[in-house]
């Protein structure tokens, strides 16, 4: 199906254009031209009127956990471990696939309203099989939202055993799911170590294997807490990106979570061994785990993509609300206003996702999936708009979701004006808070036994 874009003006190259279009044709951008140059090319039924709205890439949520959106709001103002402890663990243990499916309809949901059109998933209550895993795929493809499951390799004993799997037994489900899903063009499975204090290292090689086999990368949270060091330096004598690279893994294909403690040392190894990461600001604001060195990082040479991490350490899923704060707490983490800017965070948002994610999205260019949100410039919260604005600065600093009014993932127009094509958002509530009712009863049970 061929369809012509026409907006009021369009972010491509780096900047915003007027006058221009875009043309797709089979979910994929053919062309980005002056309107005038593409009109002639389609009928005009196939041209979609977008003259009210600025047209930019969907962004790419590097880093979640839908079934983290079940549990928003319980376990809040804590440290890490209580957390943990309080909300994953206690709850954790009785998501069946059902609830799974409306944890990520409600996470896929919420984020695509916000303008996320590709997330990865870091999936980890696998319950002893596969069809908790196949619930999120399936909610995904409900939705139509592009979707990176990230099926997580668990092997530490103090986890709940719905995440733990012997390393034979979890490199074959993982490597069985990604083969069924190859063909899928809105679904790809990778390997995810869970860290070096939930995967052996014996897990960790194995998920680097997975990668390699693959011909994919995988992700793995590093550092994200003061304990993990602290733990991996008790029992290496290693900080833990050294014992990354004791263990052969870090290299191209590792794409670090967090990375929140490293020294001085560890991020010029990343750099050096051309290692990813992917920043979840909000989340490490939420669970106080610390500032990472982004603009260290970025000198290094490490590729820095945007997460907003699970609902119940955020609890937003907005990645324009992660460029913000990413752009905000650098500033004043390195009081240098300049540390990270407005052009830079929303790259990180979108093109630089795409190319962590190996996927062809966040750019507004020929070859790249016609994925992309549709922005009023009228709204509120981007005024005053004129000719000297900069876009990418209100975009990033003040745009409220309410601006958010089309978002298209492959082709097809999923939102519109805050509704979900196919989506009754009562069903969700609905069938939501009767799960919850019914966790909510399991594990008082089980903590009253």
């Amino acid at each position: 199906m061929r369809r012509l874009y026409c907006p009021m003006m369009v972010y491509t190259r780096g900047r915003f254009w007027t006058e221009a279009a875009v043309l797709v044709e089979n979910g994929v951008i053919q062309e980005v031209a002056p309107r005038i140059e593409l009109e002639p090319w389609v009928d005009a039924r196939e041209r979609v009127d977008w003259s009210d709205l600025l047209l930019v890439p969907g962004t790419v949520n590097a880093h979640n956990h839908s079934f983290q959106s079940l549990l928003r709001g319980i376990a809040v103002d804590v440290p890490f471990l209580q957390w943990r402890d309080e909300a994953l663990y206690r709850f954790s243990p009785h998501l069946d696939p059902e609830a799974i499916y409306y944890g990520a309809l409600l996470a896929f949901g919420e984020m695509m309203r916000y303008g996320v059109t590709t997330v990865c998933d870091f999936f980890y209550v696998h319950q002893d099989g596969l069809e908790c895993d196949e619930a999120v795929i399936r909610a995904a493809g409900d939705l139509g939202i592009r979707l990176v499951l990230a099926r997580t390799l668990y092997d530490w004993p103090g986890a709940p055993a719905g995440y733990r799997e012997p390393v034979d037994r979890a490199v074959a489900r993982t490597r069985h799911l990604a083969a069924k899903y190859q063909g899928n063009p809105l679904v790809r499975v990778i390997p995810a170590p869970h860290s070096l204090h939930g995967a052996s290292p014996e897990m960790v090689v194995a998920g680097h294997r997975l990668a390699e086999e693959l011909e994919c990368r995988f992700h793995i949270h590093v550092s994200e807490e003061p304990f993990e060091v602290e733990q991996v330096q008790a029992e290496h004598g290693l900080r833990p990106v050294e014992l990354l690279d004791r263990l052969g893994v870090l290299d191209d294909k590792l794409v670090a979570i967090h990375a929140v403690w490293l020294d001085d040392g560890e991020i010029a190894r990343m750099g050096e061994k051309g290692a990813h990461l992917v920043y979840c600001p909000s989340s490490n604001m939420f669970l106080a785990d610390g500032v990472t060195k982004i603009p260290q990082l970025v000198k290094a040479g490490v590729s820095v993509a945007l997460g907003t991490d699970g609902a119940c350490s955020n609890n937003r899923t907005s990645v324009f609300e992660e460029m913000r704060m990413t752009a905000l707490l650098q500033k004043v983490s390195t009081l240098d206003a300049a540390a990270v800017s407005a052009k830079q965070a929303f790259s990180m948002g979108t093109e630089v996702g795409g190319e962590v994610l190996e996927l062809p999205v966040g750019r507004i260019e020929p070859g790249y999936a016609a994925d992309f949100v549709g922005i009023d410039p009228g709204d509120w919260s981007m005024q005053p708009f004129h000719a000297g604005t900069d876009v990418v600065a209100q975009i990033v600093y003040a745009m409220q979701p309410q601006a958010i009014r089309r978002v298209v993932i492959a082709g097809e127009e999923r939102v519109r004006d805050g509704s979900i094509a196919g989506l009754s958002r009562e069903d969700v509530v609905m069938n939501v808070s009767a799960v919850m009712d019914r966790l909510h009863r399991l594990a008082s049970k089980k903590t009253n036994t």
